[in-house]
């Protein structure tokens, strides 16, 4: 999000910016590390293809993806988070879609990676689990789609771009781990929060930049 990026940013030293295929990139050092930051965009699409631009004109070797999510699961409350030990689509055809490279149904968040994630949600206070995430480029909004979605592939909390990082990294042999702040519960309730309301973030932004920064600095 533009908000999250504007904080990580802020972290950074000797920050340059290039604009390329209507993605702002700002490249920078933080705790010794090169790293990019950017906003990717909303859906699968537009995940896929910044994800591609990382790794082929930033020669990324490790991306971190961070956003909010719907919650699906009793385990975890609005706050806190999913590390992404499996990620999915939803709404895909997996038996065709697993005939192309990486030739997987599920993507599996990089364990080094995730345990960088795992540790600093503790060391932020933060509440979370390593879990499944479910992708697709419906916001899962009312109680019908939801109830659909947990009967066919009972995931921990459903968004619109982590499967689509994950498959592109995978395709490139990077390892990836996607991060997800319950937001709302995925009903009637979280379409009235983020999409009539305009939900702010500011809270998520804090909280995600310092996870994130925690575990650069881990890494």
């Amino acid at each position: 999000m533009p908000d999250e990026v504007d904080q990580l940013c802020g972290r950074l030293t000797g920050v340059t910016t290039e604009p390329y295929a209507g993605v702002e990139y700002h490249h920078g050092t933080l705790h010794g590390h090169s790293v990019v930051v950017c906003c990717a965009g909303m859906g699968k699409a537009n995940a896929a293809s910044t994800t591609q631009v990382l790794i082929t004109k930033y020669g990324a070797e490790a991306i971190i993806f961070s956003g909010i999510a719907g919650n699906m699961t009793s385990k975890i409350g609005i706050g806190d988070v999913v590390v992404g030990k499996t990620v999915f689509y939803h709404d895909a055809e997996l038996a065709m879609l697993c005939q192309s490279a990486p030739f997987l149904k599920e993507y599996q968040g990089d364990p080094t990676l995730t345990q960088a994630a795992l540790k600093a949600c503790e060391a932020c206070g933060v509440k979370a689990l390593a879990g499944r995430i479910a992708t697709g480029d419906l916001f899962v909004g009312d109680a019908a789609t939801k109830k659909a979605i947990e009967e066919k592939c009972h995931p921990d909390c459903v968004e619109m771009e982590g499967a689509a990082v994950s498959q592109i990294a995978g395709r490139n042999q990077v390892p990836c781990v996607i991060l997800r702040a319950m937001s709302d519960n995925a009903d009637e309730s979280g379409h009235e929060l983020l999409v009539v309301k305009k939900f702010s973030i500011a809270e998520y932004v804090h909280t995600a930049t310092e996870i994130v920064a925690r575990m650069v600095a881990s890494l």
